[in-house]
């Protein structure tokens, strides 16, 4: 009943206004008695995946914190995991504003942010403060600037900031908002990529005398033999969890609605049955040799078990959050 109030609010906002705003908001109460507001009790369903405890399977999903600085709040919300991020190396200003829009007929936003980040530095910083025992995903990704073909270089250089930090970190390669990203996901790309990323993580677990999960974000907007070549990738390198999806390029579901046609990345209930028709797929082609943790379109707990009958051994939420609020989270894991 208060998140209704609020969103009634921050709806009435610019969409980046409203999320800076809220941003804002739970950086400055998340660690205070004032997090009164949007504490809440979420019941214990505790699952074991990629080798971490996780105290319940509802994740929040990269790129509402992306720099890392809300995680106390997120955690007295309920959330079973917190992925912060997409962080780079350097800090970047991201995509000329405006670069959000709701659709809100269709639950949903199209956002075509960029990366836009703090840099890795201070991402690392906000991580030392909160003091968070909690899970802690890290997601990684290249600047703007960086040469796809120097793009592994960008990922090295975080994952040896962050590695002593994260539980997981997460090899974002599908975001639609940075040019040539997504043209990592495939073939000898993506071969070298993980392989190189893979080496690396042998190297920190032996200096931090511990073993921190990679996990790969991909897209949805991929074809089933596309699919079925990313994940005897991700076998073949030893990658340990897969995040699917990312926002999506496709427009289908909201066709002549307002915004419509901006570009960027569009995520909320029109991406639900895409995402969770390429878990599917994935979960085949995987044959249980990774895990898959399912986002897109989750604004109900029906949604979530969907996801989790797919082939998803956990589920993140963003834009279904958005719209639902904190409630959304209990309501996930009581389906589950």
């Amino acid at each position: 009943m208060l998140y209704s109030a609020v969103r009634k609010i921050l709806f009435q906002l610019d969409p980046e206004v409203s999320h800076d705003l809220t941003i804002k908001s739970l950086k400055n109460t998340g660690a205070t008695p004032f997090n009164f507001a949007y504490k809440q009790q979420v019941p214990s369903k505790p699952v074991q995946v990629m080798g971490i405890h996780f105290p319940n399977p509802c994740g929040l999903a990269a790129g509402l914190d992306k720099n890392g600085e809300c995680i106390r709040a997120f955690e007295a919300m309920g959330f079973g995991f917190i992925e912060i991020g997409t962080v780079t190396p350097r800090p970047q200003p991201g995509n000329e504003k405006p670069r959000i829009f709701r659709l809100t007929q269709a639950n949903a936003i199209i956002n075509r942010m960029g990366f836009n980040n703090k840099g890795v530095d201070y991402l690392v910083e906000q991580v030392r403060k909160a003091k968070y025992r909690g899970v802690l995903g890290i997601n990684i990704g290249k600047n703007k600037d960086t040469p796809d073909d120097n793009a592994k270089d960008d990922y090295i250089y975080c994952m040896r900031k962050v590695y002593n930090f994260a539980s997981y970190i997460t090899i974002n390669i599908s975001s639609p908002n940075t040019p040539g990203l997504r043209s990592l996901q495939y073939g000898d790309a993506l071969n070298n990529l993980l392989s190189s990323l893979k080496a690396e993580q042998t190297a920190l677990a032996a200096q931090y005398d511990k073993y921190v999960p990679l996990a790969v974000k991909i897209a949805p907007d991929l074809t089933e033999e596309e699919i079925e070549s990313i994940a005897q990738c991700l076998i073949e390198n030893d990658i340990d969890g897969v995040i699917a999806t990312n926002t999506t390029l496709s427009r289908e579901g909201v066709e002549g609605l307002e915004h419509s046609e901006e570009q960027g990345g569009l995520s909320g209930r029109p991406v639900k049955d895409k995402s969770t028709e390429v878990i599917k797929l994935l979960a085949k082609a995987l044959s249980g040799k990774l895990p898959i943790i399912g986002v897109g379109g989750i604004a109900s707990g029906k949604d979530a078990k969907e996801k989790v009958e797919a082939g998803a051994s956990l589920v993140q939420i963003y834009s279904g959050f958005i719209y639902q609020g904190p409630e959304l989270v209990k309501d996930v894991v009581s389906a589950i």
